[in-house]
């Protein structure tokens, strides 16, 4: 059964009695300044709030003091308990923001309107379908810009939970309903398991009452037996423990019964098949004093071997360390215990151990791992001893989730607009999209949206996106998933036109260079379209070369044998050197010197070069502009030397990095890839990056060229890939 200790009357008004009694009871951990501005925040939400009550009937004042009490348990600053005094005030019309602040600061203001907001929220997204939970989860945990404001949010639905049972059945199911989708899954993420634990029975018992009450009916008719045979097993066991010399501090173990029901459900057990009805706890204060508890235990009773765990050797992904090990005892029943050390104790009960990806198995999202171990981080500090450091608190969000009128959560990347926003719902929202309202609210469809926002998608019944919303600095569009959906729309307006303008290119070209047309579905194949009008359409749009296409119709030349041995001849042949070098470059005049050409910048004729005599490795040759020859010591510049290309070399390729920055999408490093194909150029190594924040990618391509022209027709082909904003020379 859920069992709720409270020292705090459940009816009846807030009188002074109570107040003074609880103010003692902080005292003792506060300062003197704290009881004071506790004080003042009670009188005045005693003020405001008078004759007041809340859905399940208890006075609001006095519920108030009931959540700043469950926050008081969880050690939470003083900041945090004034909010909790204060947090009803944004609701009512004469709430005065600057008044607070002058009276009890700008944090306090600041975490009751996120309190505010965040219970609007849930409310509200709680009514969405079961899928998109998961997305109002993570809007919750980015709108936090305090964890104390999740916290607060926690506390006021335990305690409404707590009393739940005052008000009609059906509002029972709608609350207990959201908060099983909502709050105790944050409480499971935070790891605050004392509040998870309880929201998880509370909820089971208005949302299965007949399957509660039955599990509950088991418990307690056992629960006159199980408490014998703990007690006298506990005094068995301290026994041991101190004949062996250890201080152990041995207890019952609280089982809950949502825990019981969801391993039952689970595993499909009855109540007779679980080992850990009966369970104890055994404190120690070291690491080698569990593992001689354990010892004494399965010398004591015999183990169940499968039941047994170590999990201080193999901890589990969350950080949780503890022994488990179930026994069977002197009636023949099974009994759970649990051996760990006082440190490994507060770490699993005050909840940072409680790594919300190990119990829920969702797929890994890095950004907003951060974020959950950022406030547990903050969670396993002492909160009431120290004031909260701003910086602790900071985070800078990667994704946010807006709102649709129908509480649906949309994600999108950090910087989005409306026009994303109509996108991420529907392409043809997106494509007859004409203005937005934010919160009820006309904005342009250029504002930045942010967490939280309700956003509304004004449409026209027809027409389509405008091209100025391509355009970079214009601001409409930051995502690509908007982006090419809009260049697909003008791909289907513009297609026949595109169709004639590619077919006529292709002609002239053709025509041109005496090239003749055959071949051509095979053709489009090769540029991967289905069919030829497609390949015309991507000519008349740029988005391949005419030239490039010709170049690939131009007919293989077919060589005699005689004539194939006369180019081998010629290749093998040693070629006349006038300068006496056949090396790529000349040294101060001076033929057949050792020299490298420098993978930093890697050169190509005619690129201006300078030398750098190495140590036993020769010279090394330089781009004149390479960042290493500007970093070369001063003692060291003496080693510079003066190099010229060489124009009898022998050499004929050589190797250039080339930069290429691109909107980030499906099938990018394909089409890239295919100019260099096309073009006949060699890929030696391939180096990519994205970044999802941004939805960008950056490439390295090393690839071997001829000469400098070769490498300008390729960075021009490469400036044609769509999507792509710049191609660069690495130097």
């Amino acid at each position: 059964m859920v069992s709720v200790a409270q020292s705090l009357p459940d009816s009846g008004e807030l009188t002074a009695e109570i107040v003074a009694q609880w103010l003692a009871g902080q005292s003792q951990q506060r300062s003197a300044k704290d009881i004071d501005r506790l004080t003042y925040a009670i009188a005045l939400m005693q003020k405001i709030h008078a004759g007041e009550t809340n859905t399940d009937g208890m006075s609001r004042s006095l519920a108030l003091l009931h959540t700043a009490h469950i926050a008081d348990s969880l050690k939470l600053d003083t900041d945090t308990l004034l909010s909790i005094f204060l947090s009803e005030l944004p609701a009512r019309d004469d709430f005065a923001a600057e008044q607070i602040t002058e009276q009890f600061g700008s944090d306090v203001v600041t975490l009751i309107q996120q309190v505010s907001r965040l219970r609007e929220i849930s409310h509200r997204g709680a009514k969405t379908e079961a899928q998109n939970i998961e997305s109002l989860r993570r809007l919750l945990l980015e709108l936090a810009g305090d964890v104390r404001v999740i916290l607060i949010v926690l506390v006021k639905r335990l305690r409404l939970m707590r009393y739940l049972k005052n008000t009609d059945a059906e509002l029972q199911r709608v609350i207990a309903h959201e908060t099983r989708q909502v709050h105790a899954p944050l409480a499971n993420r935070l790891g605050i398991w004392t509040v998870k634990w309880e929201l998880e029975d509370l909820c089971l018992r208005f949302l299965e009452p007949d399957q509660y009450k039955n599990l509950a009916k088991q418990l307690d008719g056992k629960r006159l037996e199980r408490e014998s045979f703990v007690e006298n097993f506990l005094c068995e066991l301290s026994e041991i423990c101190e004949a062996a010399d250890i201080h152990a501090d041995v207890m019952g173990r609280p089982k809950h019964i949502f825990s019981i029901w969801n391993k039952m459900r689970q595993k499909q057990l009855t109540f007779e098949q679980l080992f850990d009805v009966r369970a104890v706890r055994v404190l120690v204060d070291d690491v080698t004093q569990c593992y001689e508890v354990l010892g004494l235990v399965h010398s004591q009773w015999k183990p169940i071997a499968k039941e047994f765990d170590d999990y201080i050797a193999n901890p589990k992904p969350n950080g949780y360390a503890s022994l488990h090990t179930a026994v069977i005892a002197s009636d023949g029943k099974p009994v759970e215990i649990q051996i760990r050390t006082h440190q490994m104790h507060d770490h699993a009960e005050r909840g940072v151990a409680a790594h919300w990806m190990y119990k829920e198995a969702k797929a890994s999202d890095a950004a907003l791992e951060s974020r959950v171990s950022m406030m547990r981080n903050w969670l396993s500090q002492e909160v009431t001893t120290h004031e909260v450091d701003a910086d602790e608190v900071e985070y800078e969000a990667q994704r946010i989730y807006v709102l649709t009128p129908q509480n649906k959560v949309i994600e999108l990347s950090a910087g989005a607009t409306p026009v994303d926003f109509a996108y991420a719902v529907h392409s043809s929202v997106g494509d007859r999209c004409r203005g937005a309202k934010i919160n009820g609210q006309m904005a342009t469809l250029t504002r930045k949206l942010e967490s939280g926002d309700v956003v509304e998608i004004i449409t026209a019944k027809q027409g389509g996106p405008s091209r100025d919303w391509l355009n970079v600095s214009s601001g409409y569009v930051t995502t690509s998933k908007a982006r090419n959906r809009i260049k697909h729309w003008f791909k289907l307006q513009d297609y026949e036109e595109d169709l004639h303008e590619g077919r006529a290119a292709l002609d002239r070209e053709c025509h041109r260079a005496q090239i003749p047309k055959v071949e051509l579905d095979q053709l489009a194949k090769r540029f991967n379209f289905k069919n030829v009008d497609d390949l015309y359409a991507a000519i008349g749009r740029g988005d391949v070369s005419a030239i490039q296409v010709a170049n690939t119709l131009q007919p293989k030349v077919h060589e005699t044998a005689e004539e194939v041995d006369e180019k081998i001849r010629k290749r093998t042949k040693k070629p006349a050197k006038p300068d006496g070098s056949s090396g790529p470059v000349i040294v101060g005049g001076v033929n057949d010197l050792m020299t490298h050409v420098a993978r930093c910048c890697k050169p190509v004729p005619p690129d201006p070069v300078i030398g750098f005599i190495t140590r036993g490795r020769g010279i090394t040759v330089h781009h004149q502009d390479c960042r290493v020859v500007d970093r070369i010591d001063v003692t060291d510049r003496d080693r510079l030397i003066d190099v010229a290309w060489n124009a009898h070399s022998t050499q004929r390729h050589y190797v250039v990095d080339i930069l290429v920055e691109a909107y980030d999408r499906k099938g990018l490093l394909r089409d890239i890839t295919s100019v260099f194909t096309h073009a006949d150029v060699d890929v030696l190594a391939v180096k990519t990056r994205s970044d999802k924040r941004h939805e960008r990618a950056k490439m390295r391509f090393s690839v071997e060229i001829a000469e400098l022209a070769e490498l300008e027709r390729v960075m021009n082909q490469l400036a044609q890939v769509p999507d792509v904003q710049s191609v660069g020379r690495q130097v």
